[in-house]
């Protein structure tokens, strides 16, 4: 480690690892076989499943590729560590969901209005092989959410459950084709399914924009927090307050304070740091003790100064 640092920058995410591994191979294995049998059977539901189990197998691989980028620590050239990749692979994931479901809505408009005949005993068989699949990666992938909180293994998840509702919806509208014989049940499960995968992707795409954006996390207040702050004793002022996610469950704070000139500044920095541990699990923070009579603070300082004097001659006069 080129530098100390009292927060680790970096992830060992073992029960994710063995997860996204079970996942990726299973998934690859299966994803061949439903091609091949979307080809055979014309089924576009199946076809839809295929190609949002092959956009799987390249989420996985992304997924896998940020969880070893994370485990590695900070260096002189990225003295946050690699931990923003796995946000970025998970905007990708999402952005990748959101692009099939459209792919899937157009495909589906298509075979409306041209129908196309589809084999029912092959498209059924593939699809309830894939339930039984897409179920059990699944509850592998939530087993390692609740043990492990991963936004990257989260738009992996999402990725499985639009699989297994694909996998249902092309049991459905098989047993609805052989019972009626319209085969517009076909495309029209294929577009229930697209929404819902497009809600999932769309969903991971605005969590990782926000991080991304170093958005203020939803946990926490901004403007609770900086009254907390300025309750602090010997605080007067709060100002170029930041509070953002590096990764999933990964959080920095920064701020500019302005205290009174006869406070001890470490006593007023201990007790910010003391008070956002306890009430806001905060570790990661960084608090500058300035004052306007010496720090330039253009309009703003003068302000303050003014408005300081103020109060104080309204003091005397009481």
């Amino acid at each position: 480690m080129y530098d100390f640092h009292h927060l680790p920058h970096m992830k060992v995410q073992t029960t994710s690892k063995k997860a996204l591994w079970t996942t990726l191979l299973l998934t690859t294995f299966f994803t061949i076989v439903e091609i091949v049998g979307g080809i055979l059977s014309n089924s576009l539901a199946l076809l839809s499943d295929s190609a949002h189990m092959a956009s799987d197998v390249i989420a996985l691989g992304l997924s896998m590729f940020a969880i070893y980028f994370a485990s590695r620590p900070p260096n002189k050239k990225f003295t946050f560590g690699y931990l923003r990749f796995e946000i970025i692979a998970s905007f990708l994931n999402g952005l990748a969901l959101v692009i099939i479901s459209i792919g899937i809505f157009i495909e589906g408009i298509r075979r409306f209005i041209h129908p196309e005949s589809i084999q029912f005993s092959f498209m059924l068989t593939i699809a309830t092989i894939g339930f039984v699949v897409n179920l059990v990666l699944t509850i592998v992938l939530s087993r390692s959410i609740k043990e492990e909180e991963n936004l990257n293994v989260k738009s992996a998840l999402w990725h499985f459950i639009g699989d297994l509702l694909s996998s249902i919806g092309v049991i459905i509208s098989a047993i609805l084709i052989y019972f009626t014989g319209l085969y517009m049940f076909d495309p029209l499960i294929s577009i229930i399914i697209g929404a819902i995968i497009f809600v999932g992707g769309l969903k991971i795409v605005r969590e990782s924009y926000f991080i991304l954006m170093d958005a203020v996390p939803h946990e926490f207040d901004i403007e609770r927090i900086r009254a907390d702050i300025l309750s602090i004793e010997g605080v007067e002022d709060v100002h170029e307050l930041h509070i953002w996610s590096i990764s999933t469950n990964h959080y920095s704070l920064t701020a500019h304070v302005l205290i009174h000139e006869h406070i001890q500044p470490f006593c007023v920095i201990l007790a910010i740091n003391e008070m956002l541990k306890e009430r806001y699990n905060l570790s990661h923070v960084t608090v500058q003790v300035e004052h306007p009579s010496i720090h330039q603070h253009g309009e703003y300082g003068k302000k303050f100064l003014e408005k300081k004097k103020n109060m104080h001659v309204d003091l005397r006069e009481i």
